[in-house]
């Protein structure tokens, strides 16, 4: 099939690359023009035959609501626009709506692979009638990985997709903030001798094996205790949709959650929270608090726990 493609960053461009592998017609274009394959989207649009399928992978947000602007003033009848990013369920909704004024139809894709969907595949999870996936089929054929598995039509309605994406990050936030709190109480206790073996050991056989856990091993063979890497994570704001679409539906997502908020705690380099809890707990049980040394002395000494309540 011929499809363009509007991102043409790290998972962009292996994709064009895996389409093309596939056989596929690929019009490129990017705001670097080092990347792109024609200079603007009015370019790209005619190099197209109709009905024309255009990909977007470009940031969530602003980006994306105005790059769907201008393909629908673009595209016409019979056309279609899919939007591969990490946007929002809830602009789909109305990305769809606005495009179909125009006769265009729309189909949110989640997609997961990162930067090794190029050699791999991508997880797609999309979203939009049965009409318009079955126009992009041949693309989605394309990305999936090999195999029975790794496609979903996850809905009809607009945003089907790109919920299913966000339920998945969501999970994964929780995944990996649980073997995170195992490398530190493993790192922690003076007992086992390699903590890369055991992790390492868990790949085969075991219930918790899965590729976040590969991962993390091959993090920790180059960098046994992770002292070249700061404590900050961030969040793409996935793991926030997640749990308001929870608070939102009255469901309890309490790993989730939790895995969410820890994120927030690794940005404090000093967290005000725990400064109150500290100091709660030395007004009502004179346990000891922790203060900075002053001017060329030391560190107060008095840091042991307190016997009292």
């Amino acid at each position: 099939m011929d499809i363009g493609l509007v991102g043409l960053g790290k998972m962009g461009g292996n994709m064009r690359t895996r389409l093309r592998n596939a056989g596929h017609t690929v019009v490129g274009y990017d705001v670097n023009p080092d990347l792109a394959d024609v200079a603007s989207l009015e370019e790209l649009v005619a190099k197209l035959p109709s009905p024309k399928v255009v990909w977007v992978m470009v940031p969530a947000g602003d980006p994306t609501r105005a790059t769907v602007r201008e393909l629908g003033e673009l595209l016409g009848e019979g056309d279609l626009v899919v939007d591969g990013g990490n946007s929002r369920w809830t602009d789909d909704e109305v990305n769809a709506a606005l495009l179909a004024e125009r006769g265009v139809g729309f189909v949110d894709c989640g997609v997961s692979g990162g930067v090794w969907g190029l050699k791999n595949g991508y997880a797609l999870m999309c979203g939009g009638s049965d009409e318009d996936v079955a126009k992009v089929q041949p693309a989605f054929d394309a990305l999936k990985p090999e195999g029975d598995s790794g496609f979903v039509h996850a809905g009809r309605k607009p945003g089907a997709g790109h919920f299913a994406k966000m339920v998945h990050n969501g999970i994964e936030y929780a995944v990996m903030q649980a073997y995170a709190e195992g490398f530190e109480l493993l790192e922690k206790v003076d007992l086992v001798e390699n903590v890369t073996d055991v992790f390492d050991s868990w790949r085969e056989g075991t219930v918790i094996r899965s590729w976040l856990l590969d991962l993390l091993v091959a993090a920790l063979k180059e960098d046994a205790h992770l002292d070249q890497i700061a404590g900050y994570a961030e969040d793409s704001g996935e793991g926030r949709w997640t749990v308001e679409a929870a608070i939102d539906h009255a469901v309890p997502l309490h790993a989730i959650t939790a895995a969410l908020f820890a994120r927030f705690t690794s940005r404090q380099e000093e967290s005000p929270g725990m400064k109150a809890i500290a100091a709660m707990r030395n007004q009502f049980g004179g346990h000891a608090v922790k203060t900075p040394p002053p001017p060329g002395g030391d560190v107060n000494p008095d840091a042991a726990e307190s016997p009292k309540g």
